[in-house]
């Protein structure tokens, strides 16, 4: 399996980087979720797996940490928290801030050393930029021979929300700590939360008020929690409120622990985090639809495996246009990057990593179709000639019509052309699979109000140009005659009608579709035709 191979590549990649450039090219959730993919390919054809050294592991190993730095077991939901707190006494929240995890070690009150996390074990010595750093005290009250405290080393901001990204928070605190040199904005805005004493005093509230007293105050930011409600309100809290630090989600964590003695480099059970909701997602694609709207334009939609993302289930993206899919190229099998854009719409941000094996799929030419073609639902046109008929629907104001009912209508052969519908009886809607008789009804209403309607609402339905950007004064007195009678100069005449529009408007209006229509609406005594 190909892809193995380059799942691993690409992961190779963005730790290279990470940890020697200091620069994240995707997000956390996305490279937690590229590692946990090739870690279940790697289960699922062991004779082709392929691992991946954690680049931490083979720099920077130059000084070891007093007491092991042990990472965070990763909650994936609320289900999981409230399994994870069911077992657990005295619990406490705080955020997780996104930095730099560090050890701080004072020795006889003295900053000594200051180690970052490395593989847990072993870090590199930043003690040099420690001292130059304004919020880590170089003398502390307490004067025992050594004292130990973890933390993360963070990038200062002034009321900073979540929900509006991370600021590349991260990156810039790393960024700071390799330079050979710290200006003084970077010793000025880098700080230090400290979330943990290893050997400090046992119960959580004295804890707090000693690391308060040595000068590392936390406790505004610290917790205590009985269920997931008040977890997850801690979670919203600080995903959306100003904070002076970015986060990626909470840490939960025992009031009671083992011995610092006791703590090893990997996740222990006494502690846990659950991120926030993803700003990006690993996809796999399942299938490519090309879907043709009323003008012509064919917009391709991704169908995705069920990916979550900002606490949303997203199955369906769209590509953005049929040149950006044509540029990417996106087919069944490939893993895509996607996020929302504001927060809202899921977009496809690129691909990850392009399936080895290229499935063909029935792909349109958007050479077919322009604005005027499909106004009959013949082979090929059916997509399009639908988009015509919800938006004709839509602008004659009908009510719980979409494109269901119109594919019902098209499906009994109801639907010939745009108008077609207007000399449906009553019992031959109620003749359609799955309408009946109330519905028939309502489609009746709806049809007969549909005479009603000015003589601009029924050119905005048929599709003219710029119908609805033209003024109410324009369409006093006008009728089709008088403006297919309008040559191109003449509507360059109006208000924000240019070269382009203006033809369009003309081959609009004399298109032998459309004056089809135009006798059709006029036989049936519709205004203006």
């Amino acid at each position: 399996m190909a892809e193995i191979s380059q799942l691993q590549q690409k992961i190779v990649q963005w730790d290279e980087a990470y940890y020697f450039r200091h620069k994240a090219l995707v997000d956390d959730a996305v490279y937690d979720q590229a590692r946990a993919k090739l870690a279940r390919w790697n289960r699922c054809f062991p004779e082709q797996a392929r691992s991946v050294t954690p680049v931490s592991q083979v720099v920077g190993r130059n000084v070891a940490h007093p007491v092991s730095q042990t990472g965070l077991e990763k909650l994936a939901d609320e289900d999981a928290v409230a399994n994870w707190l069911a077992v657990r006494e005295e619990v406490w929240i705080q955020p997780k801030v996104d930095g730099v995890a560090v050890s701080l070690v004072y020795r006889r009150g003295k900053l000594a050393r200051m180690i970052s996390r490395g593989d847990g074990r072993r870090g590199q010595d930043w003690t040099s930029h420690a001292r130059r750093i304004a919020a880590i005290l170089p003398e502390i009250s307490d004067t025992r021979a050594q004292l130990v405290l973890q933390g993360e080393l963070y990038w200062r901001f002034d009321g900073h929300r979540q929900k509006n990204g991370s600021a590349n928070a991260r990156g810039l605190a790393s960024g700071a700590m390799a330079s050979k040199e710290l200006s003084e904005e970077q010793a000025q805005r880098l700080a230090v939360f400290v979330w943990d004493w290893p050997d400090g005093p046992a119960a959580v509230p004295e804890r707090l008020q000693a690391l308060k007293t040595l000068g590392y105050d936390t406790t505004g930011f610290t917790h205590r929690v009985s269920g997931v409600e008040e977890v997850a309100h801690w979670r919203k809290h600080w995903y959306r409120e100003p904070l002076p630090f970015a986060t990626d989600g909470i840490v939960l964590r025992q009031g009671q622990r083992p011995a610092a003695e006791h703590w090893r480099a990997e996740p222990p059970v006494w502690a846990a985090a659950w991120k926030h909701p993803a700003e990006t997602a690993l996809a796999e694609v399942v299938d490519v639809e090309f879907p043709v709207g009323r003008t012509g334009r064919i917009v391709p939609v991704v169908e995705i495996r069920p990916t979550q993302l900002d606490d949303r289930e997203i199955r369906r993206v769209s590509s953005g246009s049929f040149a950006r899919w044509k540029q990417w190229d996106i087919r069944p099998g490939d893993q895509l990057r996607i996020a929302l854009a504001g927060q809202t719409i899921p977009k496809i941000l690129e691909v990850i990593l392009p399936a080895t094996r290229r499935t063909e799929l029935d792909v349109p030419d958007p050479a077919d179709y322009t604005p005027l073609t499909c106004w009959h639902p013949s082979s090929g046109c059916e997509a399009q000639f639908l988009a015509r008929a919800q938006w004709l629907g839509d602008n004659l104001g009908f009510r719980g019509i979409g494109e269901g009912r119109w594919r019902a209508l098209l499906d009994a052969g109801f639907l010939p052309d745009l108008v077609a519908w207007m000399d449906l009886s009553r019992a031959s809607l109620g003749e359609i699979r799955g309408i009946g008789d109330k519905r028939a009804e309502t489609l009746r209403w709806n049809f007969r109000r549909a005479g009603e309607r000015s003589f601009r609402d029924w050119m905005m339905a048929l599709g003219m140009p710029s119908a609805g950007s033209l003024s109410e004064n324009f369409w006093r007195g006008e009728n089709f005659a008088s403006l297919s009678a309008r040559g191109a100069d003449d509507w360059r005449q109006l208000p924000n009608i240019g070269q382009g529009r203006a033809r369009a408007l003309v081959d609009f209006m004399q298109h032998p579709e459309v004056l089809a229509l135009r006798d059709k609406l006029a036989a049936r005594g519709i205004g203006g035709f």
